[in-house]
């Protein structure tokens, strides 16, 4: 088999993120029922933290452990790579000790050339500019909860940041309608776009966004990165809050998803985090199974039982 890659969004085709859905529900299942389960025992995956996280480093180190292989941490600060070595250099070395490797970076750049010099496949846990895994499990909760997700509306509120840009790559794949509210100043980098005009449609107004969707969808106001920008942001998304007017111009079957960590208060209310329609620790969860999928997909290739 050769290197696959899961770089963004749009590197896997349909019936393959169909075939790693289907995985992740069998994958679940086995967890669920604590069935051992171990299709890669004895694999490693080097994970690579440049940024820090909950979620991806939980959801990927469990992940491994349950597949029966194990999970190695590497940071900037303890590594080679935080005094300046070449990343083509970094990738050649470390490919050549482990079967797979993620990495939660900065710039996508750097994770493009980190994987044309490995040996071994290369997932994205996060960049400034993609956001893949996490995408791929809010899709797979929405199938979960609602069926298939062509045709639908799903509405992003907030800047245009990762997530959003995975969101427009996964409108084209699956064949739904995003709706896109971003405040003036954060709007979307046209050169990160991908996806058909046929597929988005942007509104001024997040309400107007809103209006008749099946998924509403936000994020921090001031990711990662971007903290020395909290006060200028705190002003310009002043209205972009999701709260129950908001999520009462959406269907009245329509989930509210968000990727964590969230602020009550801020981008999203309290009562519609945690009130009936929101399904963000599902998501949460999900990041477990689907990137378990993944990781089997991407080492041994489809299998059968």
């Amino acid at each position: 088999m050769a290197i696959r890659h899961f770089l963004q969004f749009s590197d896997l085709s349909l019936p393959e993120f169909e075939y790693v859905m289907e995985r992740a529900r069998i994958i679940k299942r086995k967890f669920k029922n604590y069935e051992p389960y171990h299709p890669l025992l004895d694999r490693t995956l080097v994970m690579i933290f440049e940024k820090n996280s909950t979620r991806t480093r939980l959801s990927f180190e469990a992940g491994m452990h349950q597949l029966g292989g194990a999970a190695i941490y590497l940071n900037t600060r303890d590594s080679q790579l935080g005094r300046g070595e070449p990343v083509e250099d970094a990738g050649q070395v470390i490919s050549r000790m482990c079967d797979i490797i993620m990495i939660r970076t900065f710039e996508q750049e750097m994770i493009e050339r980190f994987a044309a010099n490995s040996r071994v496949p290369v997932i994205n846990g996060l960049t400034n500019q993609h956001h893949p895994c996490q995408v791929f499990a809010d899709v797979f909760t929405y199938i979960e909860h609602r069926g298939s997700i062509a045709g639908k509306k799903v509405a992003w509120i907030g800047d245009a940041n990762n997530m959003l840009y995975s969101w427009l790559q996964a409108a084209v794949i699956f064949g739904f309608h995003l709706h896109i509210s971003t405040p003036k100043g954060y709007d979307i980098a046209m050169e990160l776009v991908t996806a058909e005009a046929s597929h988005y449609t942007v509104f001024e107004n997040p309400s107007d966004a809103c209006e008749g969707v099946d998924v509403v969808n936000t994020d921090v106001w001031t990711s990662m990165g971007y903290e020395a920008e909290n006060q200028a942001r705190l002003a310009a998304f002043d209205g972009w809050i999701v709260d129950e007017a908001k999520m009462a111009r959406a269907n009245p079957d329509a989930l509210f998803m968000h990727c964590l960590p969230a602020h009550r208060g801020e981008e999203v209310s309290a009562g519609v985090i945690d009130g009936p329609q929101s399904v963000v620790w599902d998501e949460a969860e999900n990041r477990l199974h689907i990137q378990k999928a993944l990781l089997e997909f991407l080492v041994v290739g489809k299998i059968t039982e």
